[in-house]
């Protein structure tokens, strides 16, 4: 922001292309500049969540709302409720109906059933799109802070995982890119000392509410991949983690 008065705000241009422009890049982007950036963005999340968690910066954080894991089971009830109340007069999707209010039991409890992890500075909806990388001159920069909170560390990664799994899956990302930018979210999570049972239960949180939107092609995509991650525990009992590299190796 350069100025600011009642009525007007003069903003300064944004430098550097968003890591989801980058990831669709195959004519000037190869595959060493695109693992590169990954890394450099491991390496600024890691420094953000550190300067964010300073006792100084403290009193601006706890101004913060708090994005509980309650409040995330009270917005996956929302879209459930909303997307049922959109179905119930289509026979056609009882099946699914069923599968999906059964997840949503089982998130809900996944959510709540563990303690959660500290409470950290979250943007509120990370995704690659959401972050620019620095052209030489300037660092990262994130965009849209509309929902920036405190809330687990796993929230901000799953979600960004998720929108990498997402891109995959619909042919915008190549499995060497995914598996790449897969990997260095998974090396931040564990650099935070996440727990896997977090992730996952944010990831899954994420899927679902995709899976209850009113767009057919994301809702079927979003169905599909919740009932591969179950049979997949049912079958191996490994996590979400896991599979995302499952996921990325065989594609």
């Amino acid at each position: 922001m350069l100025q600011s008065s009642p009525d007007t705000l003069v903003l300064s241009a944004l430098s550097g292309p968003t890591l989801g422009e980058i990831g669709e890049d195959y004519v000037t982007i190869g595959e060493k500049e695109f693992a590169g950036v990954w890394e450099e963005w491991s390496r600024a999340w890691l420094a953000q969540l550190g300067t964010a968690s300073d006792a100084s910066k403290k009193t601006v954080l706890d101004t913060l709302p708090v994005r509980s894991p309650e409040v995330e089971a009270k917005a996956v009830a929302r879209w459930l409720k909303r997307w049922l109340r959109h179905t119930a007069n289509v026979p056609v999707l009882s099946t699914q109906r069923d599968f999906l209010i059964a997840m949503a039991e089982q998130v809900t409890t996944d959510l709540l059933r563990t303690a959660p992890d500290p409470l950290v500075w979250a943007h509120g909806d990370l995704h690659d799109r959401q972050i620019i990388a620095g052209d030489g001159r300037s660092p990262f920069g994130l965009l849209d802070f509309d929902d920036a909170s405190q809330a687990e560390a796993a929230r901000d990664l799953a979600y960004l995982d998720f929108h990498l799994e997402r891109r995959l899956l619909r042919n915008n990302l190549t499995p060497a890119r995914y598996l790449k930018a897969h990997t260095e979210v998974l090396a931040v999570a564990e650099q935070l000392q996440v727990s896997p049972d977090r992730f996952d239960a944010y990831s899954d949180a994420r899927w679902l509410r995709l899976a209850c939107s009113s767009l057919p092609s994301g809702s079927t995509l979003a169905t599909h991949v919740l009932e591969e991650r179950l049979e997949h525990r049912r079958a191996f009992g490994s996590t979400t983690l896991t599979a995302g590299l499952s996921i990325g190796s065989r594609n």
